[in-house]
């Protein structure tokens, strides 16, 4: 007796169950996109520029909640609306500041080698330019350790407890992610 075909129902076909998943797939409609910092640009490299939080939400399938500033273009007359995650004690309405002559307050991006050793940082860029790559989940920080001027590198701790070396030019966001009190 022959089981799985149409005149036999009772066994699935294994064939049928080749291909994208139907039960065990992410639900990624809702997700608000890829949060990453403003592309390094001529302003952030020589000055600063400012941008005001719009909005704080929750990310389907992410412990940290992200922000969404607003940056006016650089070159037209026009804004850019940028999603970073975001660090605790951001606020709707705040001012911040990304740029080698930013000030160190919370939220504002600018390179590890210009922050003091000690200095709670999060979203860290392993490569110059890559955006934010190191220390992004929920209550995560990593800690700048050492800085070595001659070879232009900084020593950085991870929440892992893994110690990096980063070029200076990396930029971070001051501050520990959001969303760290989950059980």
């Amino acid at each position: 007796m022959m089981h799985g075909g149409p005149e036999f129902p009772g066994c699935r076909i294994r064939s049928s169950r080749k291909g994208a998943g139907s039960v065990f797939t992410a639900h990624t409609q809702h997700r608000k996109g890829a949060a990453k910092l403003r592309s390094l640009d001529f302003a952030e490299r020589h000055g600063y520029i400012r941008g005001v939080v719009k909005a704080i939400e929750h990310d389907s399938g992410r412990g940290a909640p992200i922000a969404e500033i607003r940056f006016r273009h650089t070159h037209k007359y026009k804004t850019v609306t940028e999603t970073v995650i975001a660090p605790e004690g951001l606020y709707t309405g705040q001012s911040i500041y990304c740029g080698a002559k930013a000030e160190l307050a919370i939220g504002n991006v600018l390179p590890v080698g210009l922050m003091p050793e000690g200095s709670s940082v999060c979203n860290l860029e392993s490569k110059v330019g890559d955006r934010g790559t190191l220390a992004r989940a929920g209550g995560c920080y990593a800690t700048i350790i050492a800085h070595n001027s001659e070879e232009n590198r900084t020593r950085i701790k991870l929440p892992s407890g893994h110690k990096v070396v980063v070029p200076s030019g990396a930029r971070a966001m001051v501050g520990v992610i959001a969303g760290g009190g989950r059980v």
